[in-house]
């Protein structure tokens, strides 16, 4: 007979993230889809009952159960990202609850940027509104593979289904111009709980999946196997004890691909080739380690490995460069400015760097690209010339997240200035844009 730790252990994870402009809901949904989906403590639905009473409300309110910072409450909205783990009988979830004020848009970025689905709520009296387009944008640049657009406050558009299919077709034809490459849009009430977890029996004209059905169903491919392998190298092991008097491995995460014994190497930014000799996993030693085991590789030729040197196959290496070209957020109340001198941490590795130019900061609610603006403020997106001191192997973000993103740092005391992706901004947009004319809405 399986335990319930086994059948999670079973189940797959899926990461994703809310957002949304002020006041469409995205706490209440996230409240709803954790109450219904009994995924709330008694001891927490009581502290919320409390606190709607408190507030002079007769039902409670279900935003309070993400909602959790005192100014959030007293406010009624989002300001740090909320993270809840849950879990159905089918799939495992870590969801973040992220900021829909356009000064929070930093926090966004910090929400979505593992998360393999967004969902971005529109009020449905409101429409797709400039923070809709900003939270779409965001999601395309941190190449975020699912996007669900959720209509809420259907109930106060008396469940009309042509106020729902201008708002999907508007949507998605902005979501595909960005590259998004997949969006499903969705009618609900977060409130009333139509379509969250419960199809609604209100919306017959509807004949696509609830939120929660779509979650649990979306494929999610956490098969980093046929990626480029990549492998940042994180401690220098040398015993030297009398049992182990020559062994030196290099020990780390394998961050993307599939390495194998007898492989031949790179090891970047030196260059140096050599070959896999042996693999060493939970003491053991392996003939083969993929993303994201932990593992220790040993290598037939004594080269200068360190902390943050990268290993890659050797016909299949990053270009190394000490001229970085990205697109960043910035997250700091300081500015960025050109000339600015700036720490790069990228993998294990960190290194000195200076801001070369900021060619242009990004206008998300039309796209358009404001010339040399000098600097960078909080929350905004530009793209950006870094020069380093030492030469990088980078990914373009497109085809790694994690061997693609990099941030700057303040060398002064340490703060985080930037999250950056190398490379293009947008992907290509999608070729087939799905209109709202299509059946059933099941996009």
């Amino acid at each position: 007979m399986t335990t319930t730790a086994e059948q999670l252990s079973a189940t797959t994870l899926l990461r994703f993230a809310t957002a949304g402009s002020v006041d469409d809901g995205k706490s209440t949904l996230v409240g709803r889809l954790l109450h219904d989906s009994k995924a709330v403590l008694t001891d927490q639905l009581e502290a919320v009952e409390q606190a709607s009473l408190n507030r002079g409300q007769e039902a409670p309110d279900l935003a309070l159960l993400t909602d959790g910072l005192r100014a959030e409450r007293e406010q009624g909205i989002t300001i740090d990202v909320a993270y809840r783990y849950f879990a159905t009988a089918r799939r495992r979830f870590i969801l973040a609850d992220t900021p829909g004020h356009v000064q929070y848009t930093r926090n966004m970025v910090t929400g979505a940027s593992t998360a393999e689905l967004a969902v971005v709520l529109v009020d449905a009296r409101n429409g797709v509104v400039e923070q809709t387009r900003r939270h779409a944008a965001v999601a395309a640049l941190l190449r975020v593979p699912h996007v669900v657009l959720a209509v809420n406050k259907m109930d106060l558009v008396d469940y009309a289904e042509p106020v729902f299919a201008a708002i999907a077709e508007e949507f998605t034809a902005y979501a595909a111009s960005l590259g998004v490459p997949e969006i499903t849009a969705i009618p609900i009430s977060a409130l009333a709980g139509d379509n969250v977890v419960e199809p609604s029996a209100h919306m017959d004209w509807y004949g696509g999946p609830t939120v929660l059905e779509h979650l649990e169903t979306v494929p999610v491919s956490h098969d980093l196997t046929a990626c480029h392998a990549r492998f940042p190298v994180q401690y220098v092991i040398r015993p030297q004890s009398a049992e182990h008097p020559d062994y030196r491995g290099y020990a780390g995460q394998i961050a993307a691909g599939v390495f194998r014994v007898g492989e031949a190497v790179s090891v970047l930014p030196s260059g140096r080739t050599t070959t896999i000799t042996g693999i060493d996993a939970l003491g053991e030693s392996v003939d083969i380690a993929w993303a994201p085991q932990s593992v220790t590789l040993r290598l037939g030729d004594d080269i200068d490995i360190s902390r943050g040197d990268l290993i890659a196959p050797a016909d299949d290496a990053p270009a190394v460069s000490q001229d970085v070209e990205a697109t960043v957020c910035h997250v700091a109340d300081q500015p960025l400015s050109v000339g600015q001198r700036v720490l790069l941490k990228h993998t294990t590795r960190t290194v000195k760097a200076i801001v070369k130019d900021i060619p242009s900061r990004l206008t998300l609610d039309n796209l358009s690209q404001h010339p040399a603006p000098g600097q960078l403020v909080a929350n905004d997106i530009g793209r950006v010339v870094v020069r380093t001191a030492e030469p990088l192997a980078l990914d373009p973000y497109e085809y790694s997240r994690r061997t693609g993103s990099f941030l700057l740092i303040d060398p002064a005391d340490g703060t985080t200035l930037s999250a950056g992706m190398a490379g293009a901004a947008f992907a290509e947009a999608a070729e087939a844009v799905v209109t709202a004319d299509d059946a059933e809405w099941d996009f």
